[in-house]
């Protein structure tokens, strides 16, 4: 049997309570230790199984692992860009290479930014900017419980996780509210650097 490292929990790259008053250091708490967490565990269960499984050639149950390994997956790569596209001393707007190419793909910082949070409030899970390296632009993208709706091969390079468990313990239902304050903390030189991996890899 292939010996695999089981994934981690990364710590947050910041405190618990910097990004208030956008998110309460109790959502950080809940989101990061106990929902985050969730994901990392059950995907390392799924990873067991499917071993397990293979080692000893009997296949039941591997299907709904397989299921749980994409899910969980997502769940897991998709918080962790998450907490490191946000950090207290951010907001405002890109700069540089990332701003040219979202005005180039989008028509403008404007243009982006209402296609982006019209997807943020449609989602039922994440709202995403990710580089398409197939047509080699910038795309929003609207993905449903981590894994529904992603574009194949693409690159996320800005996440944003529009679970309720994200928000309602702070603005209730009024998701464009916590929209808003994720703006505040954007950090745009995590998205800049993803993006420029992307350039490095794909162009």
């Amino acid at each position: 049997m292939s010996e695999h490292s089981n994934p981690e929990l990364p710590p947050l790259p910041y405190d618990y309570d910097a990004l208030e008053p956008h998110i309460s250091e109790q959502v950080v708490t809940w989101h990061h230790d106990t929902h985050h967490q969730s994901y990392v565990d059950n995907l390392t269960a799924a990873e067991e199984t499917l071993a397990e499984n293979r080692e000893g050639g009997e296949f039941d149950g591997s299907a709904a692992a397989i299921r749980d390994v994409t899910h969980n997956t997502g769940g897991h790569y998709l918080h962790t860009l998450f907490w490191e596209n946000m950090h207290p001393d951010g907001g405002g707007e890109p700069e540089g290479e990332l701003r040219d190419r979202i005005e180039a793909d989008f028509g403008s910082y404007e243009g982006w930014k209402g296609e982006f949070e019209t997807a943020a409030g449609d989602a039922s899970g994440w709202a995403l900017l990710v580089y398409d390296p197939v047509s080699k632009q910038l795309r929003n993208a609207v993905v449903d419980n981590h894994d529904e709706g992603a574009v194949w091969g693409s690159h996320p390079i800005l996440s944003l996780d529009v679970w309720e468990h994200s928000y309602y313990y702070d603005y209730g239902p009024d998701r464009g509210s916590f929209v808003d304050g994720f703006f505040e903390v954007i950090d745009w030189n995590t998205v800049a650097e993803e993006y420029q991996t992307c350039l490095d890899h794909f162009e």
